[in-house]
């Protein structure tokens, strides 16, 4: 906590902080990421390898599974960010999403359709094809830029590609504050940590360029940078190839902040794998984000958001992210990763 404020919630997304006799509002906006694990429509593309996520295949993905797949996805992103804001998150970077037609499918659920979500999507190379995306509230939001940067990778021993997602970069309006946002899914650990290490921290030089092409331009942009990262905010990626820090007294003007260091830290993690916790999901932001004269908006706090419902509620993995895929079979969850999200504030 970078100020001493008393805390009270007044209507939908605006929030009181007050002294004695003067009263100050501040307006509280989410933005977050969330890996959707894996969410295919039921059609075979030629094009990639989702013959699983297809009625006939080894998963066995039904229309209905599908339906109540989006479904779950609608509610859980609604819910975002809201017990504080009594909001939807303003802008959400997505991971493992298909096509851009399930994004439309996705933001026409009765729980996200009333919020007029808009859709920024490319396809990626990526050979399971997956790709990340960004939703945005068009009220709060408005994009005036897109564009997609290749991670060129070549596996070290036979020299051929290995094919991965495109990291997305979205330049806009929020509100009336230019803000870029770059949304990431770094290579998995597939094959071992230490032997696919070379692959996220290509990636983390690919991030790193536009991070640093974005201040060239502009030494005061703001800009985040979220995804899965595949690495924890402690890793080479993140903390040499990225250049973050954990504290914000020690933030230069090219540094970014990861305020999910002090999280994991903590014991927190957005995804669980061997009995320990990961914190692959990570929102990061350039020192212009972290005033705090709040006449724009800025960084206020971060949370992985693991909500009850989110949660497995018994069995082996009690208490692990509740995945919506397990053993062969649809299991009526959600996604095996928690979201991630920070929330920005400005003065009313």
């Amino acid at each position: 906590m970078y100020f001493k404020i008393t805390l009270i919630l007044l209507f939908t997304n605006i929030l009181s902080f007050g002294y004695a006799q003067t009263t100050t509002s501040y307006k509280v906006i989410t933005i977050g990421f969330y890996n959707l694990e894996n969410l295919f429509d039921t059609i075979n593309d030629p094009k990639t390898f989702d013959d699983d996520r297809t009625p006939d295949g080894k998963d066995h993905w039904t229309e209905a599974i599908y339906r109540k797949k989006l479904k779950n996805m609608a509610s859980a992103i609604v819910a975002i960010g809201s017990d504080l804001t009594k909001s939807p998150p303003a802008i959400l970077g997505v991971a493992e999403v298909e096509n851009k037609k399930v994004l439309e499918d996705l933001i026409q659920q009765e729980a996200m359709a009333s919020y007029r979500y808009g859709i920024i999507h490319h396809d990626s190379p990526d050979r399971r094809g997956i790709d990340v995306a960004l939703l945005y509230r068009k009220d709060i939001f408005r994009p005036i830029q897109s564009m997609t940067r290749p991670v060129l990778l070549y596996d070290q021993k036979t020299g051929k590609r290995v094919y991965t997602r495109d990291q997305l970069v979205v330049t806009g309006y929020l509100e009336n504050e230019l803000l870029h946002i770059i949304v990431n899914h770094w290579p998995s650990r597939r094959g071992g940590e230490a032997r696919s290490k070379y692959k996220r921290n290509k990636a983390a030089r690919i991030t790193r360029n536009i991070i640093d092409s974005l201040l060239f331009k502009d030494p005061y942009a703001k800009i985040i940078t979220m995804g899965d990262f595949n690495d924890g905010p402690k890793n080479e990626s993140i903390r040499e190839v990225l250049n973050t820090s954990n504290t914000i007294n020690t933030l230069s003007d090219s540094r970014q902040f990861n305020p999910f260091e002090e999280i994991l830290s903590n014991g927190t993690g957005s995804l669980a794998w061997g009995d320990s916790w990961n914190l692959f999901d990570q929102v990061l932001l350039s020192k212009a984000l972290m005033k705090t004269d709040y006449k724009t908006f800025q960084y206020y706090k971060a949370q992985v958001y693991a909500k009850k419902f989110l949660t497995t509620a018994n069995g082996s993995y009690k208490g692990y992210p509740f995945r919506s895929f397990a053993n062969g079979r649809f299991t009526g969850g959600y996604s095996d990763h928690f979201p991630v999200c920070v929330y920005l504030i400005k003065k009313k």
